[in-house]
């Protein structure tokens, strides 16, 4: 039985050393620990604090029953698994020095702090894939029903999820390193295990999924241009209508004030469209920038047979990744303009006004594109 584990860093994935490696004679840097208790308390904080208002506010607008809502509503239920379960544990780890818990909850720890991840992932290739048939595959959309399509692609993510972070159950146990010293250490039986297994949950985590959102991301931009920008340059171009409609511009018939009406709203409902999209993509590359380092240091310290692992940038690198549970309500909250000025209401303490307004918001917009 070959056991492999970070001193350092005990979380996520998995925890490696190379085998044989003297566990029990590392020596902890204090003054990089108490920086991980901070960085990982101000992590925690903020995480909780923009979901958890967040989430109020979509729980407020739930009768709405707009898709984009209910992801981002997924999203934050992800983002604040992360928060509580990933967080917060390696918070109490890190301070403490040792793993302070029986076998059961090392390896409920560990399950939950991976289905946070994979959560978090799934559910934004989820909304990323509806938008995608929202927009590219409008009639088969409108056929099958927006409630059930999203419903199905929230239901399939977080099954997904809770599927795929059982390995973690298996592979981690509170194990005895040292006479009378106890660690949650990951176990492989084979060597090559462990590099098979980062090697998978790179692929599976970060890889896939945003392999599978750059293929969506692209051909929704094709679409948005080809109808946005495409439509309006022949609706622009005298010579691409018939010449009835033509000498019908030119008199200026009473049909046209209901057609440039339609323009306008087709191209506010378009421009909707657009804006949903630009939020999805911010959300994905910030998601990208976040743990691209730590899947590239999870991967560097599994095949790399002697890694920098108690290095502080190393360790840094690692810390990083939970900073996008932190970042996705605050995005959605810049780009939605339903959800931001009722958050700014409940930072204010101030009661819920209806708003009138004679467009339509985010809303009503991504309901008129099925989304």
């Amino acid at each position: 039985m070959v056991t492999d584990s970070y001193p350092s860093i005990d979380w996520l994935v998995v925890s490696v050393t190379p085998a044989g490696s003297n566990v029990t004679g590392w020596q902890r840097d204090t003054l990089l620990a108490v920086a991980e208790v901070v960085v990982l308390a101000v992590i925690l904080v903020m995480a909780l604090l923009g979901n958890g208002l967040v989430l109020v506010v979509l729980l407020r607008r739930r009768l709405h029953h707009n898709p984009l809502h209910q992801f981002m509503l997924n999203l934050c239920l992800a983002d604040l698994v992360v928060a509580l379960f990933q967080v917060l544990p390696q918070l109490v780890w890190d301070a403490k020095g040792r793993f302070p818990g029986p076998d059961f909850v090392c390896r409920l720890v560990k399950y939950l702090q991976v289905l946070g991840m994979f959560a978090s992932s799934y559910m934004i290739v989820a909304m990323t894939v509806d938008r995608h048939y929202a927009i590219c595959c409008p009639l088969q959309a409108h056929r099958s029903g927006a409630t059930q399509r999203w419903n199905t692609f929230i239901l399939l993510a977080w099954g997904l999820s809770l599927l795929l972070s059982l390995p973690q159950v298996f592979i981690f146990s509170r194990s005895e390193v040292a006479p009378g010293v106890y660690e949650c250490w990951g176990h492989f039986a084979e060597s090559w295990g462990l590099k098979a297994y980062v090697t998978w949950m790179t692929l599976a985590v970060f890889i896939l999924p945003v392999l599978v959102i750059t293929v969506c991301q692209v051909r929704i931009f094709k679409e948005i241009h080809n109808n946005l920008y495409l439509k309006s340059e022949r609706r622009l171009s005298p010579t691409s209508l018939p010449p009835s409609r033509r000498d019908s511009q030119r008199g200026g018939g009473g049909g046209g004030g209901g057609s440039r009406g339609r323009s306008s709203l087709s191209l506010y409902v378009s421009a909707a469209m657009s804006k949903t999209v630009r939020m999805t993509l911010v959300i994905v590359l910030v998601y990208s920038l976040c743990w691209a380092p730590f899947f590239s240091v999870q991967l560097w310290a599994a095949w790399d047979p002697d890694p920098p692992q108690n290095g502080a940038v190393f360790t840094l690198l690692m810390l990083l990744a939970s900073l996008n549970s932190c970042t996705n309500p605050w995005i959605y909250s810049a780009f939605s303009s339903s959800v931001s000025p009722e958050l700014r209401l409940l930072l204010l303490c101030r009661a819920h006004t209806p708003r009138r307004s004679s467009l339509p918001n985010d809303s009503t917009a991504t309901h008129t594109s099925n989304s």
